[in-house]
């Protein structure tokens, strides 16, 4: 078991607590209406799964609720940074 930091209870908290919600940083299109099938299926679908260097959406379910960032190495799964939502990472993902 290891220890997320939850930027918004600004404190350690079990892994149990926080759930994977994909990857981070995903603009929705501007004008919905106007995307073909094949743009709205790509951005509702389609994410990326690199191995190494991941920017990802997490949920703090079991505290808060609130969403937030994680830059994680997927082959380690070592935790490089925990950032709020609306924030920029510091780590650049490859």
């Amino acid at each position: 078991m290891f220890h997320i930091y939850c930027p918004n209870c600004e404190e350690y908290r079990e892994e149990e607590e926080f759930h994977a919600s994909g990857q981070a940083h995903i603009p929705r299109p501007l004008d919905p209406d106007s995307c073909s099938d094949k743009e709205w299926g790509e951005y509702m679908f389609f994410r990326k799964n690199p191995r190494g260097i991941h920017h990802e959406l997490w949920v703090h379910a079991g505290g808060c609720r609130k969403f937030f960032n994680i830059t994680r190495n997927t082959q380690t799964y070592e935790i490089k940074e925990v950032y709020k939502i609306g924030e920029q990472p510091s780590v650049v993902a490859k």
